[in-house]
């Protein structure tokens, strides 16, 4: 709970200087420890606040990333509450937003949650097949995570003996 108030605190701190650029970006931060403290609600609210903010000043670099930590809170609310249908809506926004502002790391990222959703549906082959087709357009980020991430996922869709 202390770490949420205090990412909370230097996303607010950081508005009460008056400055605006970047603040999307700030508000993402509080929304992702909202989500580990599973404070889903809260971190909801402060979403739409930087999507707010993000259709209000125009400034759209981190606008795929609140859409993809929408539909990871959406997916995570408590108590029989989740919406795989809305969050499912979630990843292909930011899916479509970060491939049209050509941020691959972005769009790798909200693929990923989509496949993970898609994990155990029939829909997994579609996902995994677009992922693969991301992560082998990556030319250097190898050892970032979500790389790493995709890598293993796709590693485990292999039949053994194919992985790369």
């Amino acid at each position: 709970m202390k770490r949420a108030s205090s990412r909370s605190a230097v996303a607010w701190a950081y508005q009460a200087t008056g400055a605006e650029l970047g603040r999307p970006y700030f508000l993402a931060l509080p929304a992702q420890v909202y989500e580990d403290a599973g404070q889903t609600e809260a971190g909801l609210d402060v979403l739409a606040d930087g999507l707010s903010m993000a259709g209000n000043t125009r400034e759209r670099y981190y606008e795929a990333e609140l859409h993809r930590l929408q539909g990871e809170l959406l997916l995570h609310r408590p108590g029989g509450s989740a919406d795989p249908e809305a969050a499912e809506a979630c990843f292909h926004r930011a899916i479509a937003i970060a491939r049209q502002q050509g941020g691959k790391s972005l769009e790798l990222r909200a693929a990923l949650s989509l496949a993970r959703l898609w994990e155990n549906k029939d829909k997994a082959e579609a996902a995994l097949q677009t992922m693969a087709w991301l992560h082998a357009s990556f030319t250097e980020g190898f050892d970032t995570a979500d790389w790493q991430q995709a890598k293993a996922l796709l590693d485990a869709a292999q039949p053994s003996g194919q992985q790369d």
